[in-house]
């Protein structure tokens, strides 16, 4: 297996573990902002405990400003995800975050400083259909939820791409640069918060909520951040962003069998996941002959 599989593997994986946000979203009692806020939080207690220093001293002063203003921009991303789906509902939140792949088509070619791919560009927008008939009825009158959405998209493409080429110039350790990341997250969010929702009492996890937010934080953020940030070496920003649309198929199918949601499904969500697993994987397959068509 050649080191570009194994990162389309792990990022599979990666997409899977995401899959169960939505199902501990639905469990976690604190509302979407404290749940921001605490999912960054307890990530960088642990990195500040795994990460050596050694490591840390990689990273010099300017790539550590860019690596803090790259998490912060994940954490907006996050935010306006959760806002979505207040404003809104969840199926409009999933349907604007397809905008992402559209997004990266180009974004990722601007800050990259290369051409833009037309089979990259027609993959974006072939995907965005697949996850309207995914996500099911939904209101479109829903303008502001919407909006925020789309804003969240175009973020993630943003920063995937920023991500990129850090790794391309000069590629830090995997953990130091998640360290970095997520305090960027952290300290958006921890603004957002003390704007939005000054009342510590009301941001405080009870119960089993502790238990759910650890696992949110250190297997469902942590892991795939680290793992994401190490298949992306090998992997396009657009790539990444393209298998990140599998994560409703994974969610809806999780949900299916921890809450034992088993009723039928409309032939519409079948068509969507036709639809985005076309796109997902023959994008590999479309870089490959066109790259030994050259």
């Amino acid at each position: 297996m050649t080191e570009k599989q194994k990162a389309y593997l792990s990022l599979h994986f990666c997409v899977l573990i995401w899959g169960f946000t939505a199902i501990l979203g639905r469990l976690i009692q604190v509302s979407a902002l404290p749940l921001v806020w605490w999912r960054v939080v307890l990530c960088v207690g642990l990195l500040v405990w795994l990460v050596p220093v050694t490591q840390r001293r990689l990273i010099g002063g300017r790539q550590a400003v860019r690596l803090l203003g790259i998490g912060a921009m994940i954490g907006v991303h996050w935010i306006c995800f959760y806002g979505a789906v207040k404003l809104s509902n969840a199926s409009v939140a999933v349907a604007s975050m397809a905008m992402t792949t559209l997004f990266a088509s180009f974004t990722e070619p601007m800050i990259l400083r290369r051409r833009i791919i037309w089979y990259e560009l027609g993959l974006g927008i072939l995907i965005l259909p697949g996850m309207v008939l995914m996500v099911g009825d939904l209101d479109w009158g829903m303008q502001t939820g919407f909006g925020v959405g789309v804003l969240g998209a175009f973020i993630a493409a943003v920063f995937t791409a920023f991500n990129k080429r850090e790794i391309d110039m000069n590629p830090p350790p995997p953990l130091a640069m998640s360290l970095y990341e997520l305090s960027g997250a952290v300290l958006i969010t921890t603004l957002s918060l003390l704007v939005v929702q000054p009342s510590l009492e009301r941001i405080w996890p009870v119960g089993l909520d502790w238990a759910w937010l650890l696992l949110l934080a250190w297997v469902c953020t942590l892991l795939p951040h680290y793992l994401t940030l190490k298949a992306m070496r090998y992997i396009s920003a657009f790539a990444t962003n393209l298998t990140i649309n599998l994560e409703p198929v994974y969610g809806v199918l999780l949900a299916m069998v921890i809450f034992q949601e088993n009723k039928i499904l409309p032939p519409n969500f079948y068509i969507g996941v036709v639809i985005v697993l076309v796109a997902v994987f023959s994008h590999p397959f479309l870089k490959r002959w066109l790259d030994r068509a050259v």
